[in-house]
This record gives C-alpha cells, sequence and structure tokens, in this order.
C-alpha cells in the first residue's frame, strides 16, 4: 500500500488489513501451509489445482496484460478488509449486473466436513454489486496477482473476468472472481433461511461462517454501502444470537 491509497476513502486506512500482515497473502511460503492444514484435516492430495492449473488460469486472463499498465482488481467479499496484496489506490466501484451472494458450499477456511460454511460469491443478476476496486501498480501486476490467484483460484470456484464498472472518480475495467457455475462446490442461491443456517454453523481452521457475515455487513455500513441481502442475513444472526 503507498502513503496516498486512501485519498478518495480516508475510514479505510484503519480497517485495512496491510498485506505484510496478511494471513491470506499467499506466497508460496504461506501456500505450503494451507497445503499442510488441508491434509492434516484429511483432504486428498488433489483438494485444490495444480500450481500449473492455477497459474495456466492467470494467463489465460492476464497474459497479454500490457507491461505498462495497471490492474484493478474487484471486491466485493473478504477483499474490502484483507485483500493480501498491494496496492496504490481504492475506490467504490459498482458492478452492473452482478449481486454478492453466498453461494459456494465449502470444508475448508470458514468450514469443514462437519461443518459446511457458504463462500460468497458474484452472480451475474439483475442491478448492481457496491465494493471496492484496488489499483495494483504496472510493475507489480504479475507478482501480486500470482498470489491473489492461489488465493481465490485454489480450488477453482470462480470464473475470472474482467468486467467494467462505475466508480466515482470515472469509468475503470477491473480483474473480478466471479461464480463459475459449473464447479462441483457451487449450489446456487439457496432460501435465506437455509443460507443463514449454514452460515450459523459453519467454522474451520480460518474461524467461523458467521464471523465472515458480520465482518461483511460491518465493513459495507462503514462504507454506506446498503445490501438488503447482506443486511437480511445479518439480521437473522443478530435474532439467533438474542434467542
Amino acid at each position: 500500500m503507498t502513503a496516498d491509497a486512501f485519498t478518495h476513502l480516508p475510514d479505510l486506512r484503519d480497517r485495512v488489513t496491510h498485506p505484510g500482515k496478511s494471513q491470506l497473502r499467499l506466497t508460496p511460503e504461506m501456500f505450503a501451509m494451507w497445503e499442510s492444514r488441508a491434509r492434516a484435516a484429511g483432504l486428498p492430495a488433489n483438494w485444490r489445482l495444480s500450481d500449473e492449473a492455477i497459474e495456466a488460469s492467470r494467463l489465460a486472463l492476464l497474459g497479454d496484460h500490457r507491461d505498462g499498465d495497471d490492474l484493478w482488481i474487484y471486491s466485493y467479499g473478504s477483499l474490502m478488509w484483507d485483500p493480501g496484496f498491494h496496492f496504490t489506490e481504492v475506490r467504490l466501484a459498482d458492478a452492473e449486473g452482478f449481486q454478492r451472494r453466498f453461494t459456494l458450499k465449502i470444508n475448508l477456511g470458514r468450514g469443514s466436513s462437519e461443518h459446511p460454511a457458504l463462500m460468497l460469491s458474484l452472480e451475474k443478476q439483475a442491478g448492481c454489486c457496491r465494493g471496492l476496486a484496488f489499483r495494483i501498480a504496472a510493475d507489480a501486476v504479475h507478482a501480486e496477482t500470482s498470489i491473489l490467484w492461489r488465493r481465490e483460484m485454489i480450488r477453482g470456484g470462480y470464473a475470472p473476468a474482467l468486467v467494467p464498472m462505475t466508480t466515482p472518480q470515472g469509468p475503470i475495467t477491473a480483474l473480478a472472481f466471479v461464480s463459475n457455475t459449473t464447479h462441483p462446490s457451487y449450489v446456487g442461491e439457496l432460501p435465506l433461511a437455509e443460507t443463514a443456517a449454514t452460515i450459523a454453523t459453519g467454522k474451520g481452521v480460518l474461524g467461523t461462517n458467521r464471523e465472515y457475515l458480520v465482518q461483511l455487513a460491518t465493513q459495507l455500513e462503514v462504507l454506506g454501502i446498503d445490501d438488503p441481502y447482506v443486511i437480511e442475513l445479518h439480521a437473522h444472526m443478530s435474532v439467533d444470537e438474542a434467542g
């Protein structure tokens, strides 16, 4: 992060984890730790995509990226508070024709075989998803996206795409991790009560699914982003706790 990265959103300065302190910055060393955790949890050797498949996926989209061009990364979930990569600017950004939804069932991270969780994804739906766009400097694009790809494409649950977006400072095109509806973990949008029940019980080595939802709702509130879906899910959690 650079000193002026938060020019447009100064209130975020203390609400975004520095990459150097992120447990989700998947350098080769951190990735090896994840590998160890997965095997300890009993997952088979093929629990994730191979290094070659992950890199091939990245190059398929970014292999022709021009050396002198910066790259915007769109965030709608945990990347909003823990991007795990170095960036030089952050803006509010609207992705038209998309909505954030919990549509991937997972048994790693914030889920396990005994207590599966739901992971957030970006669904092609009517409306608009407001999130954040982080700009990676041109000279760091390939190094930083290699680290990001290990995190987001570890099991191939997303379909990376370059998506046109609007920001208060002007239009951009940003890399977004959209739902891969053909992936075995994809369950689509479940009834809200079922989604809330799964989130309430999901837990794994990175914590609970409930904690993730609370972090998401809190960050959206700080940013002044009104997302009825997240607000309603969060309200379900509050009712459960009160009960």
